[in-house]
């Protein structure tokens, strides 16, 4: 089977990672690093991916914040959403 990357599937453009949900699936994440799926999975199994990998069941998931911080990227939050918030920051959701 060939790789995605010989199909001539590229990796994420930045405005592609910073729209990513909050956790993403492995292929995902190594199409953002721009590592083959055999790579990856190899990494992950072995516990030397680039980033925490999260093992659910039979499923690898990544933290997209933790993929974002190894490519030097981070998601800007907008003064007007802050102010809404009450400038308030935390995890939860209303």
């Amino acid at each position: 089977m060939a790789s995605d990357f010989s199909r001539g599937t590229q990796g994420l453009t930045s405005d592609e990672l910073l729209t990513l949900p909050v956790v993403i699936d492995l292929d995902t994440a190594n199409r953002a690093l721009m590592i083959g799926r055999s790579t990856g999975y190899g990494l992950a199994k072995q516990g030397a991916y680039p980033v925490k990998v999260l093992r659910l069941g039979n499923a690898y998931r990544v933290v997209t914040a933790d993929l974002l911080k190894l490519l030097g990227l981070e998601r800007r939050t907008s003064d007007a959403s802050r102010e809404a918030s009450g400038g308030e920051r935390h995890g939860l959701c209303a």
